[in-house]
């Protein structure tokens, strides 16, 4: 069976890769396409430059450099496709891999900001009326 090839409004990552940025910026859905009509705020081209400095260089150790950022508004460009960001969600940065499903979301919703509650069992202290029960 054939291995399916992955497209994005039609066109394939290669494609993609090889469009100018405004042309890619087109294919994107609404909001993203209003954002990026914008322009890029300093930070995400701080984001961009970290990334073509990286591609220029190569791959010159072995593992994948990680670029760590705490912009979370940055929307996946076809050139980030194969990349690890360190994304920040406000307590730790969180390895992601760029996939290229991924393309047109924002890095915010690869690093949940919020974690599931996990309450412990009842017990001593888990109350204010627990402090005056008598200990066993």
């Amino acid at each position: 069976m054939a291995r399916k090839v992955f497209k994005y409004r039609g066109y394939t990552l290669e494609e993609l890769q090889q469009m100018p940025l405004d042309n890619v910026i087109q294919l994107f859905p609404a909001r993203q396409r209003r954002s990026l009509k914008k322009g890029f705020l300093p930070r995400q081209k701080k984001v961009l430059e970290k990334i073509r400095k990286i591609k220029k260089e190569g791959d010159k150790g072995g593992r994948p450099k990680i670029i760590r950022t705490h912009c979370r508004d940055m929307i996946v460009l076809p050139e980030m496709v194969g990349m690890t960001f360190g994304i920040y969600n406000g307590k730790e940065f969180v390895d992601v891999q760029i996939q290229p499903e991924m393309i047109g979301c924002y890095f915010g919703e690869f690093a949940v900001t919020r974690q599931r509650v996990q309450h412990g069992d009842p017990g001593m202290g888990a109350t204010r009326s627990s402090m005056f029960v008598p200990l066993k």
